[in-house]
Formats: structure tokens, C-alpha cells, sequence
């Protein structure tokens, strides 16, 4: 149990399978609920589950989820340095089963936990996870609510076909992030439009990438890439994370 300003929340490695990589996540709920809750899983930046990812989980739980930290690498791989980063994310997105087949373990496993009403799944991803679970809501994953903060917009699945996306889908982005392209936004409002989507996109001015991270802007430096902590965007875009979720997975 990794204990925090508030006790109840715990913090618990589960260990579960793909069909042919063993993946380590966690599972972070808070004990004192009764009641059975909303599962949330969380899909990590490409750098894999770090502290940031560890602390998000701490929050949703803290608001009334259980939250299934997704390994989308197996063995709880992580990488330190962009080259390493960039090669262990590109293993997942370049084969769309590979993604798919690893995200539908972590959700069949948050199904399972005790603390959760499999009826009410959601899903959110951080970067690298933005575009996993964009991706899978496409591909019609049995999800009520996706969010996606600093979200990648690497489309690697078909366009969805009309009443085929299950998810209400919320994207968190910032305005000034170099890594998302206008043409990937206007790619995936096309497929959305023309599927019937429920979707909104919220652009933070002045925001790059990794802007919810505190320890985005020291990496930014480190290896001269456009990272930065934003704490008002991060504090907005958290604010409007939790109103998404809320309608969507407490009714």
C-alpha cells in the first residue's frame, strides 16, 4: 500500500496477460467506498508508468473511481530517454491488434476488481495514452466515457462507421503543441462528424505537450524537446476531466 495525504486510497500491482506479454499494472482505489464504482483505465505516457501516471491515478480514485493503471509495454517496461521512448511506443501503435489486444486485457481486468461495476468503464490516456484510447473508443471499445489529456492524435485504426463508437470522448490538448498537427485534427473531426460522434475538444493557449507533468518542463530542457508544465491548464483541464466523467460514469 503506498499511503498519501489521504489513507484510504490504495495502491495495489496486479499482474495479468495479453495471451502472450505479462503486464504489470496497478490497481488504485479507495477502501472506504462501500459501494461499487466506476472503473477508469489509465493509459500511460510513452515514457511508461512514472510517478505523474501514479499521482493521476491518485486523484481519479480520490474522486470516486477504481482506476486500472494500464502496462501497454509488458514487464512494466519504462524508458529514461526519447530514443528508447519513441521505439517502445511505436512497438504498440505500429500494429493496431498489439494495442488493441493490450488495452482489452487492462479493461478485462479492472472489469474483474472487486471495487468495480464492470456496466460503467472509462478510459483516459496521457500523450502516447491519449492516442490508445482515441483509438480504441474508434474501434467501438465497450466504453462510456474517453478523455484524452496532451493527447497524441497518431490515427492507427479504420474510420469508425456510423452509431459504432460507444464512448462519450473528451480531448485536452494544448494550442501551441508542436506534436499534434492541424491535419490530425481535422482527420479525426472528419471521421468523428461522419460516425455521429459525441466528442469536444478543448485547445489550452500558450500549452505544449505534457503540460499536466510536473516534470515535464525539466525533460523538455534535458532533451531539448517542447515539454512543459502548465499548472493552469493542468488545473483546468483536470477541472473538466472530472465533470466529463462525472456525467458520464456516476449515473
Amino acid at each position: 500500500m503506498i499511503t498519501s495525504a489521504n489513507a484510504a486510497i490504495r495502491e495495489e500491482p496486479v499482474t495479468y496477460s495479453d495471451g502472450e506479454a505479462t503486464m504489470k499494472g496497478f490497481v488504485v482505489y479507495d477502501d472506504a467506498a462501500k459501494a461499487k464504482q466506476p472503473g477508469i483505465v489509465m493509459v500511460h505516457e510513452w515514457w511508461g508508468i512514472t510517478k505523474h501516471i501514479h499521482n493521476e491515478a491518485r486523484n481519479f480514485a480520490q474522486q470516486g473511481y477504481t482506476v486500472l493503471i494500464a502496462d501497454m509495454y509488458g514487464d512494466a517496461k519504462t524508458a529514461d530517454n526519447p530514443k528508447d521512448a519513441g521505439a517502445l511506443s511505436s512497438s504498440v501503435m505500429k500494429n493496431a491488434s498489439v494495442m488493441e489486444q493490450r488495452f482489452n486485457a487492462a479493461r478485462d481486468e479492472l472489469a474483474k476488481q472487486a471495487s468495480v461495476d464492470p456496466k460503467r468503464i472509462g478510459a483516459v490516456g496521457y500523450c502516447f495514452g491519449g492516442a490508445v484510447v482515441l483509438n480504441m473508443a474508434r474501434s467501438g471499445a465497450d466504453l462510456a466515457a474517453v478523455a484524452g489529456f496532451h493527447a497524441s492524435l497518431g490515427l492507427n485504426t479504420p474510420a469508425p462507421a456510423p452509431g459504432a463508437v460507444k464512448a462519450k470522448i473528451l480531448i485536452l490538448n494544448g494550442a501551441d503543441d508542436p506534436f499534434v498537427k492541424r491535419e490530425q485534427y481535422d482527420a479525426l473531426k472528419k471521421d468523428f462528424d461522419a460516425a455521429k460522434v459525441d466528442y469536444r475538444i478543448i485547445e489550452y493557449p500558450g500549452a505544449v505537450h505534457a503540460f499536466t507533468n510536473p516534470e515535464a518542463t525539466e525533460l523538455g530542457k534535458k532533451f531539448n524537446l517542447p515539454l512543459r508544465y502548465d499548472a493552469k491548464a493542468d488545473q483546468e483541464s483536470k477541472a473538466e476531466a472530472a465533470k466529463f466523467f462525472a456525467a458520464d460514469l456516476k449515473k
